[in-house]
């Protein structure tokens, strides 16, 4: 079955665009063009991605994205912005966007980015058994995808979702960077080890009892993280 794109953009030269290449490359394809509109499409619940501009009328893209995950929905979502800024990556990823690409961007690097998304959404039979992660009032379900601290729902991205599961799997161990870089966002995509500590940094925001003072993600300096579960 074909995978389904919903594309919310109101820059109509883009918008087609972007519905053109995804259907050349056989994805289901529907658009919104403003923010109230793709909040209310995003709510279908077959939907594969999401790939959301920011700069939308009546609703900006990070309005949609926070009610959606206020609602509970997991569809990934990856941004698009025109700015650049640091600062608008940094905010998009930390209310839940699970991507974002910067205009002008290549229709091969857009390509590149959803397929990641959706290959690290797909799991493989074997990954399916009888695999949960308890300890010190962190639940993790790697069958459905749901994270708890203390018997409350955690609501993660799908990067944020797949960098715990690394870490825990591998609990004890130090994995540098670049590892969790390639295992978790793919060799196909570039992104900075920066994009790593920012990600940490909001894991711990969610799962840790004190930040400040993580206990159970440890950063090794000049290395990279180490999970350690009691």
């Amino acid at each position: 079955m074909n995978k389904k794109i919903l594309i919310i953009e109101d820059e109509e030269p883009i918008r087609i665009a972007l519905e053109d290449d995804f259907r050349l490359e056989n994805y289901e394809v529907i658009v919104a063009t403003d923010g109230i509109e793709g909040l209310a499409k995003a709510t279908e619940p077959d939907l594969d991605l999401i790939i959301l501009d920011i700069m939308l009328p009546g609703m900006s893209g990070f309005e949609v994205c926070k009610k959606l995950r206020s609602q509970g929905i997991r569809t990934p979502i990856i941004m698009l912005t025109a700015k650049g800024q640091e600062i608008d990556r940094v905010v998009g990823l930390e209310i839940g966007a699970d991507d974002y690409v910067t205009k002008p961007f290549s229709p091969r690097e857009l390509q590149a980015r959803v397929k990641a998304v959706l290959r690290r959404m797909e799991t493989e039979p074997d990954d399916r058994a009888d695999k949960m992660f308890q300890s010190g009032g962190l639940e993790v379900d790697f069958r459905q995808y749901v994270c708890r601290k203390n018997d409350k729902e955690v609501n993660l991205t799908v990067h944020e979702f797949e960098l715990l599961k690394y870490l825990i799997r591998n609990r004890g161990q130090v994995i540098n960077r670049d590892e969790l870089l390639d295992e978790v966002w793919g060799k196909d995509v570039f992104v900075t080890p920066h994009t790593i500590d920012t990600h940490i940094a909001n894991l711990r925001k969610k799962i840790e009892d004190d930040p400040s003072n993580p206990r159970l993600i440890i950063n090794i300096r000049g290395v990279g993280y180490k999970f350690i579960s009691g």
